[in-house]
């Protein structure tokens, strides 16, 4: 897992933690089995990576403003 996770390095992942845990960031760094996930407002979670259970890898699209015809 933590081979995973460095390859997803500078990434922007959803990772989930159990049944009820959920988070979403970009993976900042993985070292001695913890991850550690920047989310959109500059806080770092660090996470068990024992405890992950589901890695999402995010594709943000491009958004573009005005109307779909």
């Amino acid at each position: 897992m933590e081979e995973l996770l460095t390859q997803l390095l500078s990434k922007r992942i959803d990772i989930t933690c159990g049944t009820n845990a959920t988070f979403r960031g970009d993976v900042v760094d993985v070292k001695n089995g913890v991850l550690y996930l920047r989310d959109e407002d500059d806080r770092v979670a660090y996470v068990a990576i024992d405890k992950i259970a589901v890695i999402y890898e995010i594709k943000d699209e491009a958004k573009r403003p005005g109307f779909i015809a």
